[in-house]
């Protein structure tokens, strides 16, 4: 008898963990809209933890150490392929996830995440640089203002920690292109970048609050932190360096080892519809790539200058691929350097 009521007993305790939904997502920092964890949650009744961190080399080492507990990660563009050769990431079944069909249609066929398709779009913008104007009336749409800054801006500059943006737009600037192997290139590359780094006060992740109290002057930035703050202060300007900037795309995919593969899916169906998808880009202040989604957005972001690029600056943007592993292995040698 004691046996028969400790299995029952074990029975009902194992129906009510399985009930206990719940979700782990490890995503950007301050880039998962609260109101949206809040419905999904609400609809679904599954339980929604979100864990940020601030660089895609950060996400990757963590996810590769084993352990971690996330089901979802946002990666992006040029991290995807790294993720699907590595193992890490599950193939995504339309017929899983019908909501696919609302991916906008620049988005279905994309070269860093061909077919079976690992990962679903989350938001796309650029990087650029953020100037205030009440400390620089000059230009914003040159990387000089980073790179070569004129002397109002020394000392005051932020350049975002992450090494792809950073390489892509000084490599840019001296003349090459993405994903160079150049060697005298990327030498030039080096020398800019050491020659620019003691004007530069700090490399942080996060920039809205620094931007809109000018506690910067300028930051190498994305443009929806720019946004962001620029609603909070209207003397915060967005640039497009002419010079050429990255165009790159966040994309979520279910981690190979998610304890809550179900789960991971129904979010990725929910945030797939156009309303929730507006939920997402209204918080964080960039594009999604869910068709329909438009409508649902925040008037302040139909035709705002950070989501809309200059007519004579389209060919200065490139959506930048993944670089090979020996072009990433002479990045890293430059970018440990800048850091020391």
């Amino acid at each position: 008898m004691k046996r028969l009521m400790m299995a029952t007993a074990l029975t009902f305790a194992g129906a009510g963990l399985a009930q206990a939904q719940e979700l782990h997502i490890f995503n950007w920092g301050n880039y998962t809209s609260p109101e949206l964890i809040s419905k999904f949650e609400a609809e679904t009744g599954i339980r929604v933890t979100v864990t940020d961190y601030d660089s895609n080399d950060t996400a990757l080492a963590k996810i590769e150490a084993g352990g971690h507990g996330y089901d979802i990660v946002v990666p992006s563009n040029t991290f995807v392929q790294i993720y699907v050769e590595k193992g890490l990431l599950l193939p995504l079944d339309p017929a899983e996830l019908p909501n696919m069909a609302n991916i906008s249609p620049e988005w279905v066929e994309v070269d860093w995440d061909p077919a079976p398709r690992h990962t679903i779009p989350w938001q796309w913008g650029t990087t650029g640089v953020a100037v205030n104007r009440s400390v620089y009336g000059g230009d914003p749409h040159t990387s000089d203002n980073w790179l070569n800054p004129p002397p109002e801006l020394q000392g005051r500059i932020n350049v975002v920690p992450e090494m792809g943006d950073v390489m892509s737009m000084a490599i840019m600037y001296v003349g090459g292109e993405p994903c160079t192997e150049d060697m005298e290139v990327l030498r030039r590359v080096r020398d800019v970048l050491m020659a620019a780094k003691p004007h530069w006060m700090s490399m942080d992740y996060g920039m809205t609050e620094r931007l809109a109290n000018n506690d910067v002057a300028a930051s190498m930035v994305w443009n929806g932190t720019t946004m962001r703050a620029r609603l909070l202060n209207e003397d915060v300007v967005y640039g497009y360096p002419r010079e050429g900037f990255p165009i790159w795309m966040d994309a979520a995919g279910i981690l190979s080892d998610a304890r809550n593969v179900e789960e991971a899916k129904t979010f990725l169906n929910f945030v797939m519809e156009p309303e929730n998808a507006a939920l997402i880009s209204a918080f964080a202040r960039y594009s999604n790539g869910i068709a329909g989604s438009e409508e649902f957005l925040p008037e302040e972001m139909q035709g705002a200058p950070e989501l809309s690029i200059p007519a004579e600056l389209l060919g200065a943007g490139q959506f930048t691929p993944a670089c090979s592993p020996a072009a990433n292995e002479i990045y890293t040698r430059i970018w440990t350097e800048l850091q020391s």
